[in-house]
């Protein structure tokens, strides 16, 4: 038998050469690697406790996916225009956090198309291609433009939301894999439909500041799941405070099991003990 215990936090991804997604539990400073897990039984204890990602302070409620509520109201991660890049006001100078904001969002990102629970636009980070989508469950993903901050590409996401959604129905998601899409196809009809647009978007910042990338490939994803459930369940550590039941696969951040599934990133912070 295997026992760990500590703050948690979202579990990490790795994507190798086979394009089979791998995942480790994070309870504080241990790991587990998870995929090995599957078919086996696994129990996840709430130990009573959360404590802020940021300060370590004991909170009640947990914020923002995981601060304490002074934390929330500081942090740059914490402000609305985290959530929407087309909102930053760096240039401003009124972010919370203006080391932080450098060093995060005015750094290179992705603009991609991705279909998880269906064909959808979204952006990260360029240093956080494949995880972005592997945290998304994903099962293809592609580049589609290459901007020199978030907030650019905050500004294209906002552009493609008239023409294809940027959210995904977790649920469906859970349910199994996501038909296989042409992304070629779609990116090309995008930057058909969108052409005026994108170079408006183009000639609004200089030095080649947002980039299509017509050229990119497909990325595929393999998630290790041996049976999906038919009827999606979510558990709480709120509620439920012990899990326990056979580990059936692991998509998203999502673990998934017999009795139904628990998304491990909205629990972090949390003191959890898992027994393998």
């Amino acid at each position: 038998m295997s026992r760990l215990s500590g703050q948690l936090t979202k579990m990490a991804v790795t994507l190798p050469a086979d394009n089979q997604a791998r995942y480790a539990m994070r309870l504080g400073e241990q790991e587990m690697p998870m995929n090995e897990l599957v078919g086996q039984t696994v129990t996840l204890r709430y130990q009573g406790e959360i404590h802020c990602l940021n300060c370590q302070r004991l909170t009640k409620k947990s914020f923002s996916g995981g601060f304490c509520f002074p934390c929330s109201q500081r942090l740059a991660q914490c402000d609305m225009c985290f959530l929407k890049p087309e909102l930053c006001h760096f240039e401003q100078g009124t972010c919370r956090e203006p080391d932080w904001g450098q060093a995060v969002c005015m750094q290179d990102h992705i603009v991609y198309l991705a279909n998880s629970s269906g064909l959808k636009v979204g952006i990260t980070r360029i240093n956080q291609v494949p995880t972005r989508w592997v945290d998304q469950g994903a099962t293809q993903a592609l580049p589609i433009f290459r901007v020199r901050s978030r907030y650019q590409s905050g500004l294209v996401e906002v552009m493609f939301k008239n023409h294809v959604s940027d959210r995904t129905d977790w649920r469906k998601m859970l349910k199994g894999d996501a038909e296989a899409l042409d992304l070629a196809a779609e990116r090309d009809r995008l930057f058909t439909e969108c052409e005026s647009e994108i170079q408006a978007l183009q000639q609004q910042f200089d030095d080649n500041s947002i980039v299509t990338l017509p050229g990119e490939q497909v990325q595929q994803i393999i998630y290790p799941v041996e049976q999906y459930p038919a009827k999606v369940s979510s558990f709480n550590f709120d509620k439920t405070p012990e899990l326990s039941g056979v580990l059936h696969g692991i998509k998203g951040q999502y673990l998934i099991f017999d009795k139904g599934v628990i998304n491990m990133r909205k629990f972090s912070g949390y003191e959890v003990e898992m027994v393998v």
